[in-house]
């Protein structure tokens, strides 16, 4: 019984150190927990008075991947209710504090901090320095610090600057992070902090730390603008300031950024101002964000360099020019120093330049064309320089026009005419721009700008010859000597060509003399141009003809055409209609009578030698002999006033005449008596009046149509007499036109 007791003894104690060696999981069987897990491993953070938070807890479990919620299965605990207390893994916070939450399945364990902090109620912002900021403040003055009211205790207080975010209204003044400030520019800003949903700002202003900059010279005159010439000495600003205009000047140092607006012109180090050429620079001292400028002009020591002759110059191959410098001084006058002067030519394989100074006082450069191409000669003398260009041009031998004459409208504004120069090897030159012209009468061609201008209408020569220029010694070829002539036209400007209304009528056959045309001009002036218009024809139908006394249009073939006349700047076209012969026109109606104010359209049918005819109505050109009456506009025509008149029209030479009446338009008729009582054998006259449009009356007794309903008892005569013949009733009526009137007869 001992030895077994023994043996079990040593048994529980081999189970108990396998176990310790190795953990339960590592015999655990398929579905077994191997271990648990937070949904989040953060630590918790929650706040007094929110609501419960959810915590989740999942099981790891053997041989699966996925994980299993067990929240519910597993027991919470809380290391200190007094802070936070859990049930089914819902935490509510009690106090400020911080403490462990244990869960607790099959075996597996698995903790996570829980911190309960009461919430922040207020932000408050303290700044380093009160007032406003200056441009150039130092860092221990450009801090805000950001406290939070809360956490730990209702009325703790928590540095958060570090935590906060912050943000500048106006980067331009100044910018802010970590509450630290960085000073930019003169102005106003709202400084904003943000804090766990808490907002507070501050303002902040910044100014400038200097009233003003005042540049003074060594001997602390204050300098706003200075003279000075090329070869002068460096000059030494100095920079002075005031905090306010009351305080003392203040010289500054190092701290000062200088800078030339034209380095060209001059250069500033420190101060210090450098003279390098002619012209004006603005030297300006800043110092945070305060600046000043002083102008300073910079001028030659004479006025300037003048070279004779002036402008660009021209040569050909052998040709050369003398070239004098001359220097205007202070007092306006003038010395030759040709011979002082540095001559130079930036192409010497194109043109050389040399200086004869073997007088001083006549002294001269010579310029002298090598090769054909261009070069820049130039003369410098005391920080001044002139030059110029020349173009060295081949031999020529010949000049010669592209065209030799040209039409222009008055005050037309033409580019001059392209002049060749021919080389030696029969090649041509432009050489346009080398040309002068004069015009041999200036009232009708002159020369302006490089143009011909137009003046009044006529013709003058233009005479181009090649510009002298101040060449000393001239080509062999004597091209110079030579010129060209351009005969110009100035033709005034036609506004309008005037020619016929309508399309021209042509008999197959038979030839038309070609329309009258005026021209309307510019100045208003009216000219027929019938004579020198430029006609042309359009298709095959009809052909122009020149006879020995005018052009004509012959009509060949049924169809259409266009004539196309041009002269000077406008073009007026004619359509042609190209027909049979009409052998008779019929005009329907041939008599019209017509009211006031009516229209009535007028057709007029013409019959070819063929048998066929066509609606002539729109082509007849009518015409009213007296329009008062009526006119007529194409195929209708409209009454105006009462009376008569005849509309004549031709076509193909056949005339035809339409007769019109114009009457007032009846309105109204009345008899003076409606009703008569008359014995057998008696008689009666009536009178009816007419009323028209025009408001005029007239009696129409004798122009009435009468008739009798019974003739038996009484008769009426033309002229309205009414007559009774037997006992009973009649109706006597009358009418005119439209309009009717009645007369009741009774014989007893």
């Amino acid at each position: 019984m001992t030895v077994y007791r023994k043996m079990t003894k040593t048994l529980l104690i081999m189970i108990l150190l396998v176990v310790a060696a190795f953990p339960v999981n590592v015999f655990a069987a398929a579905g077994d927990t191997v271990s648990i897990e937070f949904d989040s491993a953060a630590k918790v953070e929650l706040t007094m008075g929110q609501s419960p938070k959810q915590l989740k807890v999942y099981a790891n479990v053997e041989g699966s991947a996925s994980k299993r919620d067990v929240t519910a299965a597993a027991t919470w605990t809380s290391s200190k209710t007094e802070v936070v207390t859990v049930l089914n893994g819902q935490l509510r916070p009690v106090s400020a504090g911080t403490a462990m939450i244990t869960a607790t399945y099959n075996n597996a364990i698995a903790s996570v901090e829980v911190s309960v902090t009461h919430s922040f109620k207020e932000l408050k912002l303290t700044r380093s320095t009160e007032g406003s900021y200056k441009l150039g403040d130092k860092d221990e003055l450009l801090s805000v610090t950001a406290t939070a009211i809360g956490g730990t205790s209702a009325t703790a207080e928590k540095d958060v600057t570090k935590d906060a975010e912050w943000s500048s209204s106006n980067t331009g003044v100044l910018t802010i992070a970590a509450g630290k400030i960085t000073l930019v520019g003169e102005g106003k800003a709202t400084i904003t902090a943000k804090y766990k949903g808490l907002t507070e700002i501050l303002k902040a202003e910044v100014v400038l730390p200097y009233a003003a900059i005042v540049l003074k010279d060594m001997k602390n005159n204050t300098i706003k603008e200075m003279e000075m010439l090329v070869g002068d000495n460096p000059v030494k600003l100095i920079a002075k300031t005031k905090a306010t205009s009351a305080s003392q000047e203040t010289t500054l140092g190092n701290e000062v950024e200088w800078s030339s607006s034209s380095e060209g012109v001059a250069t500033v180090k420190n101060g210090e101002i450098t003279i390098l050429g002619v012209g004006k620079t603005v030297i300006t001292a800043s110092c945070l964000g305060v600046t000043q400028s002083v102008d300073v002009y910079v001028r030659a020591p004479y006025e300037a360099l003048v070279l004779k002759p002036s402008g660009d110059q021209s040569l050909f191959l052998g040709e050369s020019l003398n070239v004098t410098a001359e220097m205007r001084n202070a007092v306006n006058s003038t010395s030759n120093e040709t011979a002082s002067a540095v001559w130079t030519s930036d192409n010497l394989m194109n043109a050389t330049v040399i200086a004869n100074t073997a007088d001083a006082g006549n002294a001269y450069a010579t310029v002298t064309g090598k090769a054909v191409g261009t070069s820049i000669i130039k003369a410098s003398y005391l920080g001044i320089s002139k030059s110029f260009k020349i173009t060295v041009y081949p031999t020529l031998t010949e000049l010669g026009l592209e065209k030799t004459e040209q039409e222009i409208y008055t005050a037309d504004a033409v580019s001059l005419p392209k002049v060749n120069g021919t080389k030696y090897d029969g090649t041509k030159l432009d050489i346009s721009d080398q040309m002068e012209w004069v015009s041999a009468n200036e009232e009708i061609v002159s020369i302006k700008d490089g143009k011909f201008v137009g003046g009044k209408a006529g013709t003058a020569i233009l005479t181009g010859k090649l510009k002298n220029g101040e060449v000393t010694s001239a080509s062999a070829t004597a091209i110079r000597s030579k010129t060209v002539q351009f005969n110009v036209t100035v033709q005034n400007k036609v506004l309008v060509l005037i020619g016929p209304d309508g399309a021209l009528g042509v008999v197959i056959g038979e030839e038309l003399q070609l329309p009258a045309v005026q021209a309307v001009l510019e100045n208003g002036d009216e000219l027929d141009v019938s004579g020198s218009i430029k006609w042309e024809l359009s298709g095959s139908n009809a052909v122009l003809k020149q006879t020995s006394t005018a052009k004509t249009i012959k009509g060949l073939v049924k169809g259409t055409a266009t004539l196309k006349g041009t002269y000077s700047n406008k073009t007026l076209s004619v359509p042609v209609t190209i027909e049979q012969k009409v052998v008779k026109l019929v005009v329907d109606p041939a008599t019209l009578e017509m009211n006031i104010k009516a229209s009535k359209s007028i057709k007029a049918t013409g019959y070819f030698s063929n048998g066929k005819s066509a609606n002539f109505s729109s082509a007849m050109n009518w015409e009213s002999s007296n329009p008062a009456v009526a006119a007529i506009n194409g195929t209708s025509v409209k009454a105006l006033a009462e009376g008569t008149t005849t509309l004549t029209g031709s076509y193909q030479g056949i005339q035809a005449t339409v007769k019109i009446t114009v009457v007032p338009k009846l309105m109204k008729l009345t008899v003076s008596e409606n009703r008569l009582n008359l014995a057998p054998g008696a008689g009666k006259n009536v009178v009816v009046t007419a009323l028209y449009d025009t408001g005029r009356t007239a009696v129409v007794t004798g122009s009435m149509v009468w008739t009798s309903s019974k003739p038996a008892v009484a008769k009426v005569s033309a002229t309205g007499q009414i007559t009774a013949v037997s006992k009973g009733s009649a109706s006597i009526k009358g009418k005119l036109g439209t309009k009717t009137v009645s007369v009741y007869v009774s014989v007893k």
